[in-house]
C-alpha cells in the first residue's frame, strides 16, 4: 500500500473513534405519531369501502399490524399487495415474491415485485381505495418508493383513490447525492431526484403528481395522512427494520454512502449478520478486519464471495457521516486499481448513481470535495422544487 493510500486508510480508521458520543442515541421521536396510528383521522374514509393494502412488516400500529388493526375496526380489506421482501418482510433482496394467502387472516396476497410491479386493472376492479403504509428510508435506490410510483400510476389509470399513511424519513434532515438523469431510470431510481431526497413518502407522492412524473399527464387522487409531531429535523429511529439486509440503525444511516459498492467488485457483508456495515474483498491488502460471507436464508442465499474470507473495514462502530461520504468508494477504488487488473466498477454503478458521471469522476482522480461540488447546481434546483411539496417544517 503506497504512502498516499496509507494516509487515507488511517483517516478512515480514525473516523471510527468518533462514534462513542452517538452510541445509544434514542433520537427525539418519542412524541411522533405515524399516519397509521391516527385512525381517528383516516378511518372515516374507509366506511363501506373495499380496501387494498400495500403493506409489509413495517406497517405497524404500535405493536399491532395495520391489517389486524383495520380488521378489528371493521374495515373491508379485500387483498394485500406485497412489495420487495414480501408482506412479512422475510424475502431477501431480489428474491421473487410470490402471490399467496396470509396464513393469519386468510387474505389473498398479490406480489408487486418481479414481473408484476404495477397492480393490474383486474386486481383493482373491485376496490374503492388503496392504502400505502410502508416505512421507507429516504434513499432513491430503495425500491419501496418505486412501488409507490407504480401504485399511483395504476390508481390514476383506474380512477381509484390512494391514501398514504405517512411515516418519518430517517434521512429526512438533508439532501445529497447526484440527481438521476432520466435515461438511467430503473426500478432503483425512477425520478430526477438526488440519492437522498429529504422527503417522506407522502411528500414524494405530492411531488410525483405536481411535477407530472406519471405517464401521459396522469394525476393520482392522493390523500396523505400526516405524521403528528414530526419535522425534518426529527431524529427518527425505525421501530421495525425495513428489510433483511438493513438490520439496524447503523446500516440504515450508512446505506446512502455504501450502496454504491453494489456496483463494484467489493462485498458489503451480504451473507453476514452485519450487512451494509462492512466493506471487504478477498485479499489481505484491503484491510485487517476479516469476515466470511455465507448463505443465510432470508438474508442472502448466494452472497458475493460466499465461503471466502474477505478483508477490509468494520464500520459497525463508526459514526455515520453527515451527508453522503465518497471516501470509502474512492479509497477502495484506488487500492483495487493498484493491485488488480479486474475492473472495479460493474455496469450497475451507473444505474445506482443515475448517470455515468460519478464513475468517470472517480476514475479520473477527482476528490470527494470536487465531486460533491459538481452536484451543487442540481441539488440547489431540486431544493427549490422540493419546498413546494413539504408537509412538515423543514430542516435548516
Amino acid at each position: 500500500m503506497n504512502r498516499k493510500l496509507l494516509i487515507i486508510y488511517s483517516l478512515i480508521i480514525l473516523m471510527g473513534t468518533a462514534v462513542e458520543g452517538c452510541k445509544g442515541q434514542t433520537g427525539d421521536d418519542k412524541d411522533v405519531k405515524v399516519g397509521a396510528e391516527r385512525p381517528d383521522i383516516y378511518f372515516k374514509y374507509f366506511k363501506d369501502k373495499k380496501l387494498g393494502l400495500v403493506v409489509n412488516q413495517t406497517s405497524m400500529v404500535g405493536s399491532t399490524h395495520l391489517v389486524d388493526t383495520l380488521l378489528s375496526l371493521g374495515a373491508k380489506i379485500e387483498r394485500i399487495f406485497a412489495p420487495e421482501h414480501g408482506f412479512r418482510g422475510k424475502a431477501e433482496a431480489g428474491e421473487m415474491v410470490s402471490d399467496g394467502k396470509d396464513i393469519i387472516t386468510g387474505l389473498p396476497i398479490v406480489s408487486l415485485y418481479g414481473k408484476n410491479k404495477k397492480p393490474t386493472g383486474e386486481q383493482l376492479a373491485d376496490l374503492d381505495i388503496l392504502v400505502f403504509d410502508i416505512q421507507d428510508i429516504g434513499a432513491r435506490f430503495y425500491t419501496y418508493i418505486s412501488t409507490m410510483h407504480y401504485l399511483m400510476e395504476a390508481c390514476a389509470e383506474n380512477q381509484k383513490t390512494l391514501i398514504i399513511l405517512d411515516r418519518p424519513n430517517p434521512h429526512g434532515h438533508y439532501i445529497d447525492g447526484p440527481v438521476l438523469q432520466l435515461e438511467f431510470r430503473s426500478f432503483v431510481g425512477m425520478h430526477p431526484i438526488p440519492v437522498v431526497h429529504g422527503l417522506t413518502v407522502g411528500e414524494l407522492a405530492l411531488m410525483i403528481n405536481g411535477e407530472n412524473w406519471l405517464p401521459e399527464g396522469l394525476q393520482c387522487n392522493v390523500k396523505v395522512i400526516e405524521v403528528e409531531n414530526y419535522t425534518h429535523n426529527t431524529k427518527y429511529i425505525l421501530p421495525v427494520w425495513p428489510s433483511p439486509n438493513l438490520p439496524n440503525q447503523q446500516a440504515i444511516l450508512l446505506y446512502p454512502s455504501l450502496c454504491f459498492f453494489e456496483g463494484t467488485v467489493m462485498s458489503l457483508g451480504r451473507g453476514t449478520y452485519f450487512p451494509f456495515q462492512v466493506i471487504g474483498y478477498p485479499d489481505t491488502l484491503f484491510g485487517e478486519f476479516e469476515f466470511t460471507p455465507i448463505s443465510i436464508k432470508g438474508m442472502s442465499r448466494n452472497p458475493r464471495y460466499q465461503d471466502q474470507v474477505c478483508y477490509g473495514l468494520d464500520l459497525r462502530e463508526v459514526a455515520p457521516p453527515e451527508g453522503i461520504s465518497l471516501q470509502y468508494l474512492i479509497f477502495f477504488y484506488q487500492l483495487h486499481q493498484q493491485h488488480s487488473d479486474e475492473p472495479f466498477f460493474t455496469d450497475y454503478i451507473n444505474t445506482l448513481a443515475g448517470s455515468e458521471t460519478l464513475k468517470k469522476q472517480i476514475q479520473s482522480g477527482l476528490s470527494e470535495i470536487e465531486i460533491k461540488k459538481s452536484w451543487q447546481p442540481e441539488l440547489q434546483a431540486y431544493a427549490q422544487k422540493r419546498k413546494k411539496y413539504l408537509l412538515y417544517p423543514d430542516f435548516e
